[in-house]
């Protein structure tokens, strides 16, 4: 190799190591810039996605029967994370949310409809940026003369997710609910008139048409005479109805020329759905709602709070209105050692039958049950008996069937009329266990013990007298402004006498056995309908078929129907 070679050679050694420095060195510095760029772009997506946007489904809940909620609103409901409402008519459907809702109040927009759309629709972007699900509540439908398209193109615009549940429009529901169909053979067309902040041309209108007028209230007597203007017949059938589905419905009709003297003469206020044609006509055969046996009474309820849904929802089906006053409030025996010995003596086998005269007996025995890790195989061997189909089927909860219902009357009494005698020879034991009510009557045990049993009555819980009820009530109560109070126990009786007073002599009085009726007639109360057998849905039910005849009989004498608290008399009720 020639010297010139050798420093050739050696100069490319020595570049090759340069450069293979020099790589080593970018990678290095390509490592670095990378390790530290990674962290800051995860932390810039990190920071970008906080917490996603929430989603909203705006709901339509119907126009005020809360029954009109339908299934997909339900069930939205029971998802969601808040819940933006417009105030205390929407109250009813927070029942199907879960515990720990956030309730957001909607009602605090004031000012035009433009300006009240607007503040909502920022609420409903508000809520929906810092909670996941989101229920937006609207009455009626959604995207029927509602704001829900308003506030879901708010949404759109914030990049927020949305659904829509129909609901029932007042434009059709409200009609209905007053007996008025707005279509028929030979009447096929409806026009529906938003009135609200709106300047409309009505010269347009057909008059050979149903016409549906919404927010018209305030401008009514200008928009008949518009429409009489435009060639409407000035008595053409008019039907205006306000507090529409609910049991505060009320339905006054006249003509176009004599519809505003009319609402003035019955004093019905408040925003009506009004509908204008010949469809009107058929309310008088086809209405439905305002014609239930009950409609629109004002029905105290004295009972225990925990007890009283299910008859507030039977009275509520004929059309009442219920309230509930808390007469009597069920608490624990002061003595728990009587309850405990018996059922150790139940467990050992000291019984050969065990009586249930109510539900609060059964509940009482089963938390006890509960208290000592107890469940339905301790009943083994022992003969079960029940008073009333609901003791019968608290029992039936826990996987048994009475041995012993009464076949007449649900009573004590009852119950003692089909008891079988003690035998020697087919009774092992002779001894009862009988967990009540500390005020029970002795009729139950007096009976068992003549037929030759001996009994142990327990008081397994105790019933209260409730603090009394606010003075606008007992007012009411004592001036005859309820139209019927329905008792379901001797103690509400004289509970409520006892904190509020007697009923006035106008109230319908309906109890649900005979029990009930004599304490009633011995507080000086005349009864007008007992239930068929001791069950609060029978109870409604008597009471509803009081309310019919009564209804009957004022249609057949050609009076005007009115509820027992406008028809007053000036005595108290005497039996």
């Amino acid at each position: 190799m020639t010297p010139a070679q050798g420093t050739t050679t050696a100069a490319k050694n020595t570049a090759h190591r340069t450069s293979r420095k020099t790589t080593r060195a970018k990678a290095d510095v390509s490592a670095k810039t990378a390790a530290t760029a990674v962290p800051q772009k995860a932390a810039t997506s990190t920071a970008k996605q906080t917490k996603p946007l929430g989603h909203v489904t705006f709901v339509g809940v119907g126009p005020g029967d809360p029954a009109l909620l339908t299934l997909a609103g339900r069930d939205v409901l029971a998802n969601a994370d808040a819940v933006v409402v417009e105030g205390p008519e929407h109250d009813a459907f927070l029942t199907y949310c879960r515990p720990g809702v956030e309730i957001v109040d909607g009602s605090g927009a004031e000012g035009s409809r433009a300006l009240r759309v607007a503040a909502r629709a920022r609420l409903v972007v508000k809520t929906a940026k810092s909670a996941a699900n989101v229920v937006r509540l609207l009455t009626g439908d959604p995207f029927t003369f509602s704001s829900g398209a308003e506030e879901a193109a708010a949404c759109k615009k914030a990049g927020i997710g949305f659904n829509v549940v129909p609901g029932v429009s007042e434009v059709s529901a409200v009609p209905t609910y007053a007996g008025i169909p707005l279509t028929m053979k030979g009447d096929r067309e409806v026009t529906v008139v938003d009135l609200a902040e709106n300047k409309l041309d009505l010269s347009r209108l057909q008059p050979k048409q149903t016409l549906v007028l919404l927010n018209a209230s305030e401008v009514l007597k200008e928009t008949v005479g518009a429409l009489v203007e435009a060639g409407f017949d000035a008595s053409t059938p008019v039907a205006a109805t306000v507090c529409g589905t609910t049991t505060s419905q009320t339905s006054v009709v006249g003509t176009l020329e004599t519809i505003v003297t009319d609402l003035r003469a019955a004093k019905v206020t408040g925003e009506a759905v009004i509908v204008i044609g010949a469809v009107v006509e058929q309310r008088e055969a086809l209405s439905w709602f305002e014609t239930k046996p009950l409609f629109g009474w004002r029905i105290l309820v004295p009972r225990t709070k925990d007890q009283a849904g299910p008859l507030m929802d039977r009275l509520r089906r004929y059309g009442a209105m219920p309230e509930e006053v808390p007469t009597i409030s069920v608490e624990p025996p002061r003595n728990p050692q009587q309850m405990d010995k018996a059922i150790r003596g139940l467990v050992e086998g000291r019984y050969e039958w065990v009586a249930f005269t109510s539900v609060n007996a059964v509940k009482a025995v089963r938390e006890k049950f509960d208290e000592y890790g107890l469940d339905a195989r301790a009943f083994s061997g022992l003969k079960i008996a029940a008073v009333g189909d609901k003791t019968a089927e608290a029992i039936g909860a826990w996987g048994i069937r009475p041995d012993l219902i009464p076949s007449g009357e649900q009573s004590a009494a009852g119950l003692v009329e089909d008891w079988p005698p003690f035998d020697e020879v087919l009774d092992p034991i002779n001894r009862v266990f009988l967990p009540r009510a500390d005020i029970a009557t002795e009729t139950l045990v007096a009976g068992l013990t003549d037929l030759g049993w001996e009994v142990d009555d327990v008081t397994a819980y105790r019933t209260v007298r409730a603090a009394p009820p606010p003075a606008p009530t007992r007012e009411a109560i004592k001036s005859g402004k309820f139209d019927a109070v329905v008792f379901t126990s001797s103690s509400t009786v004289r509970n409520l006498v006892g904190i509020a007073g007697k009923p006035h002599a106008s109230t319908v009085i309906g109890v649900i056995g005979p029990a009930t009726l004599k304490t009633a007639e011995e507080h000086g109360l005349r009864v007008d309908a007992m239930a068929e057998s001791p069950s609060v849905e029978e109870l409604a039910d008597a009471l509803a078929r009081f309310g019919a005849d009564r209804r009957d009989t004022m249609v057949e004498a050609g009076e005007p129907v009115t509820r027992p608290s406008e028809r007053r008399s000036g005595s108290r009720r005497k039996s």
